[in-house]
C-alpha cells in the first residue's frame, strides 16, 4: 500500500494530482486483490491497445486511399501531400501528449485517443460531402481543393490519435509493468501485433467489398471509441506501483542477484539527458526508417503491386505470408531482447528491412517477391518488441513518456514522408522503383550508428 501512496511523486517531479475517483487504480476493481500478478492482464490490453489502433496507421489508411481519390477528386500526389501535413502537425503534437501521458497517467490518455480514433473515423467517412457542401453553400473553391483542406485536418487527427497517443500509451504502459521479463511480455504481445498489422489489409478489403468503404470507417469508429474506450477506463493502470504491486510481479529479494542489481541500479533519465545520447538517436533512427519504408509502400501497395502487373487481390495477399513472418520473428526477439544486446537486435533488424526495400522494387519476380515478404516481415516482427523494450531498458520509467513523446514524433515524421516520396518518384519517374533503390540507403547508415552506440546505463555505472 505504500507503493501506491507514492504514485504522483514517482509518475513526475509536478505537485500530486488530485486524480477523479472513477481513475482510481483500485476502480472498478482492486488489482493488488486478484490471484495473480495484474501485469499479465496489463499485456493483454495493451496488445488489443495497438492492434486498435491500426485504423490510424498506415496499414489502416492505404486501403481506403483510391476510394478516398475517387471521392474527393483529389490526385495521389495531393493525397499523399495532405497524409505528409496531417501526419507531420499530429507529431508536432506528440512530445506534449507525452508530457500529459506522464501527467495524468494512460488510462485517461487511452480513453481519450480511442474516442478521439472513433470519432475521426466517422469524419473520414464523410469528409468528400462535407467538402462538397462547403464549397456549394459558401461558394468556396472547388471541392477539391476544399477537400484537401479537409484531409489535412482528418489526418492530423488520425495520426495523432491513433498512430500517436493510443500507440504511445499502450507501449509504455507494458514497459512500466515488466523489467526482467519485459522482452518476453513484449514479445508476446509482438506475436499478436505483428500478425494484425500484416493481415489489416486483407481484412479491410474484404470488409469494404462486404459492405462499402464509408461503412467500414464508420463501424470502425465505433468499436474504437466505444470498445476501445470501455476496456481501457476498465483494464489500464499506470504503473504496477500505483496498485501496491512491483514490477514483474515479485518484491526485491533480500539477497538479489546480478540482475536485480542491474535493474535497481537504472538511472531514469530526463527528456533532455535522453536526447543527448547517441543510443537515443540510434534507436530511434531504426524504427522511423522501418515507418519510412512500410508507409511509403502500404500507402501505395495496391499501385505498385499494378506497376509490377500483380492484380490487387494478389497484391494485398502478400501481407497474410508477411503476417506469419512477422508472428514467428516477434516471438523470438521477445526472448532475445532479455538476453541480448537490444543494439545487435536493432542491426538485424536493419539488414532485413534493406533486403526487403530492394526486393519490393523487384515483386514481378518470384523469388525476389519472397524474399521481401521475408524482409518485410522479419523487420516488422522486431518493430514491436523493439519499440516497447529500448526506451525503458536504456533509459528508465519516469519521464518515459516524454522521451518516448519525442521518439513517436521521429516516427510519426518518417511515416509521413513516406507516401509523398513514393508518390513524386511515380510522378516524375514514371516508376516507384527508383524511389525503393533510394530507400535502401537509410538502413546500412542505422546499422552503423547501433554498432558503435553505447548502452546508456552501462556509461553511467561502469
Amino acid at each position: 500500500m505504500k507503493l501506491r501512496n507514492r504514485l504522483s511523486q514517482q509518475r513526475t517531479n509536478q505537485p500530486p494530482l488530485q486524480i477523479h475517483p472513477l481513475l482510481r487504480p483500485h476502480r472498478p476493481f482492486d488489482p493488488e486483490k486478484l490471484p495473480f500478478f495484474y501485469g499479465w492482464v496489463i499485456l493483454a490490453a495493451c496488445t488489443i491497445g495497438v492492434i486498435m489502433s491500426i485504423p490510424g496507421q498506415t496499414m489502416g489508411v492505404s486501403v481506403f486511399t483510391d476510394y478516398l481519390i475517387e471521392a474527393t477528386g483529389v490526385s495521389r500526389l495531393q493525397l499523399s501531400n495532405a497524409y505528409l501535413i496531417g501526419t507531420v502537425a499530429s507529431g508536432l503534437l506528440l512530445p506534449f501528449g507525452g508530457v500529459f501521458l506522464d501527467r495524468f497517467g494512460s488510462r485517461l490518455s487511452v480513453v481519450l485517443a480511442s474516442v478521439g480514433l472513433g470519432l475521426t473515423l466517422g469524419y473520414m467517412s464523410v469528409c468528400d460531402r462535407i467538402a462538397v457542401s462547403l464549397s456549394q453553400t459558401w461558394n468556396l473553391l472547388p471541392s477539391n481543393y476544399v477537400a484537401f483542406g479537409l484531409l489535412v485536418l482528418g489526418f492530423t487527427s488520425l495520426r495523432f490519435s491513433g498512430q500517436g497517443m493510443l500507440t504511445l500509451s499502450s507501449r509504455n504502459t507494458l514497459g512500466k509493468w515488466f523489467d526482467r521479463r519485459r522482452g518476453l511480455a513484449s514479445g508476446i504481445a509482438g506475436v499478436f501485433i505483428s500478425f494484425g498489422f500484416a493481415s489489416t489489409p486483407s481484412i479491410l478489403n474484404a470488409w469494404i467489398e462486404a459492405t462499402n468503404w464509408r461503412w467500414t470507417w464508420v463501424s470502425m469508429g465505433l468499436i474504437v471509441s466505444l470498445g476501445m474506450g470501455s476496456l481501457g477506463w476498465l483494464l489500464y493502470r499506470d504503473n504496477p506501483e500505483e496498485c501496491g504491486l512491483h514490477m514483474d510481479g515479485k518484491p526485491a529479494p533480500s539477497v538479489p542477484d546480478q540482475r536485480q542489481v542491474s535493474a535497481e541500479r537504472t538511472r531514469d533519465h530526463t527528456r533532455g539527458e535522453a536526447l543527448r545520447t547517441l543510443a537515443f538517436w540510434a534507436v530511434t533512427l531504426a524504427l522511423s526508417c522501418q515507418a519510412l519504408a512500410i508507409t511509403g509502400i502500404t500507402f501505395h501497395i495496391v499501385d505498385l503491386g499494378a506497376e509490377m502487373g500483380l492484380a490487387k487481390a494478389d497484391t494485398v495477399a502478400l501481407f497474410l505470408p508477411m503476417a506469419l513472418v512477422s508472428t514467428v520473428t516477434g516471438s523470438l526477439i521477445g526472448l532475445a531482447a532479455d538476453r541480448i544486446r537490444l543494439q545487435f537486435l536493432f542491426m538485424g533488424m536493419m539488414t532485413a528491412l534493406g533486403t526487403g526495400i530492394a526486393c519490393m522494387a523487384n515483386l514481378d519476380m518470384v523469388a525476389l517477391r519472397w524474399l521481401a515478404i521475408t524482409g518485410f516481415g522479419a523487420s516488422g516482427g522486431c518493430f514491436g518488441t523493439l519499440s516497447a523494450v529500448a526506451l525503458p531498458r536504456f533509459f528508465g520509467r519516469t519521464h518515459l513518456g516524454a522521451i518516448a513523446g519525442v521518439q513517436m514524433m521521429s516516427i510519426v515524421f518518417a511515416s509521413a514522408i513516406g507516401p509523398s516520396w513514393m508518390a513524386l518518384f511515380k510522378d516524375f519517374a514514371g516508376s516507384y522503383q527508383m524511389g525503393l533503390y533510394c530507400f535502401c540507403l537509410f538502413p546500412p547508415i542505422i546499422f552503423l550508428l547501433n554498432w558503435i552506440a553505447p548502452n546508456p546505463q552501462l556509461r553511467i555505472y561502469s
